[in-house]
């Protein structure tokens, strides 16, 4: 039992701490992507693994509904379409699989949020890099030190832990976070 409560104390107490020192950047990444939003333009997600699952996640909540009935909010997770994504992976190699969709589906009015717990994702990487040089607004759901995502995002939301578990329990509330602000915003 004692191991079960340090495991919830642990998420706890870290999201205490995003709270006191990240909120900030939080509302700021709700409100750019508001901005977005009501310029036309779209929410587009990526991550790998638990990443991905938190981006499918957050997308869903906006084209569905989070909290109440409202109209259908344009957001999309890069990790969805198998095919695309392994027709990408075998031709020009795994680390493209999210850059060639931003290439092909962003614009300058969209906001791209990158997941990845180290900030050292190749393929969230290059697809950010992409999302900036098309004028995107890039924000980074990070962990650890940032990583090299840090400085490459315009929005860098860094979650101060080394442990990817607890990084993901904190990114998936951020989104939930977002997810509510949006919704109540527009």
């Amino acid at each position: 039992m004692d191991r079960v409560k340090n495991f919830l104390n642990a998420s706890a107490d870290l999201k205490k701490t995003v709270a006191e020192t990240l909120s900030p950047q939080i509302l700021d990444a709700a409100n750019k992507i508001n901005e977005r939003l009501e310029k036309g333009g779209k929410l587009l997600l990526m991550g790998n693994g638990g990443s991905a699952a938190d981006a499918q996640h957050i997308a869903a909540e906006l084209i569905g509904r989070f909290k109440k009935e409202r109209r259908a909010i344009p957001a999309l997770a890069l990790t969805v379409d198998t095919s695309s994504l392994t027709a990408l992976g075998n031709d020009y190699g795994f680390e493209t699989i999210f850059e060639r969709q931003i290439e092909a589906l962003a614009n300058k009015d969209d906001a791209i949020v990158g997941i990845s717990t180290s900030g050292n994702s190749e393929n969230v990487i290059r697809a950010i890099s992409k999302a900036n040089s098309i004028g995107a607004y890039t924000i980074g759901l990070l962990g650890k030190d940032g990583g090299k995502l840090k400085d490459l995002v315009k929005l860098p939301i860094v979650i101060p832990s080394n442990d990817t578990a607890r990084i993901q329990e904190v990114h998936i509330t951020i989104g939930h976070i977002l997810c509510e602000i949006i919704e109540e915003d527009l």
